[in-house]
């Protein structure tokens, strides 16, 4: 498996490693290795020969990534090489004419392994809950944060859920072959429910600013982050204000056998995070 050290994949490396499943994660970086009883091996996305080093004799990929396409595609290129089976990519939403970077960067990725004659599964995760951390620093210095999705409801899902149902799949491949599944929490949720959870896990109140995409992007870009990340952020939250995320899935549970996590139990679990 690929993305071993973010969100997504570390919990799915520690899930894997204590059902004794064979497992080799691939990292760039050998000291941020997940612990656990997995195969390490060292690689780069953009070294196609030491991808084909950690294909080797693996059946099955769990392809996680920051969905760069050339990268996904030289893995997905690498699998093929090295008689790969199956792969399972976690993605998001894909659209080859979103005016969102990123979903059409899925769209591509997406298309190039329909072509490449592998048995694959896609995992379409809604937002997660996780990403909600970012907010952290804001939320300390200001009393709230800036978020220009309006009162856009959201089907989020908390990336554990999203790791376990990826585990599930992998470690039985064949029955989801060909299946396209659709990941998110229990109900929709707008980011002024985020506020109010985050006011009664913290004992006061924490502001839901709402703002339009122009200042929510200058506001990312003033906190640090890359232009086109931000330009990319904010177009996506500002479809998210006209009703974009608003969809709901029970695969999940339907994949797992157990509910997916609700806000509120994100909340619970991270507000250290928040303090």
């Amino acid at each position: 498996m690929t993305g071993a050290t973010g969100k997504v994949g570390s919990e799915a490396v520690r899930l894997l490693g204590a059902q004794r499943h064979p497992t080799r994660a691939l990292v760039r970086d050998a000291s941020r290795a997940p612990r656990g009883d997995v195969e390490i091996v060292t690689g780069d996305f953009d070294r196609p020969d030491t991808l084909d080093v950690a294909m080797r004799g693996v059946e099955t990929v769990l392809l996680v990534s920051p969905a760069v396409p050339a990268q996904e595609i030289a893995v997905i290129d690498s699998a093929v090489r090295e008689g790969v089976r199956h792969m399972v990519k976690v993605s998001s939403k894909a659209s080859a004419d979103s005016p969102v970077d990123r979903r059409r960067g899925q769209a591509r990725i997406e298309t190039h392994l329909r072509a490449s004659g592998l048995s694959y599964t896609l995992l379409r995760a809604n937002a997660y809950m996780q990403n909600l951390l970012a907010l952290a620093p804001m939320i300390e210095r200001t009393g709230g944060f800036l978020m220009s999705a309006g009162d856009g409801r959201v089907g989020m899902v908390d990336a554990r859920d999203v790791a376990a149902t990826a585990a599930a799949v992998v470690t039985a491949p064949g029955t989801h072959a060909g299946r396209t599944y659709r990941l998110t929490g229990p109900g929709l949720v707008t980011y002024a429910d985020v506020a109010e959870e985050l006011s009664d896990a913290l004992g006061h109140t924490v502001e839901y600013r709402r703002t339009g995409p122009a200042e929510h992007r200058a506001a990312m870009i003033q906190a640090g982050v890359p232009e086109a990340v931000a330009t990319s952020n904010a177009q996506a939250f500002g479809l998210i204000a006209e009703g974009d995320a608003a969809w709901l899935s029970e695969d999940v549970e339907s994949i797992t056998g157990t509910a997916p996590r609700t806000l509120r139990t994100f909340v619970a679990d991270h507000v250290a995070a928040f303090t």
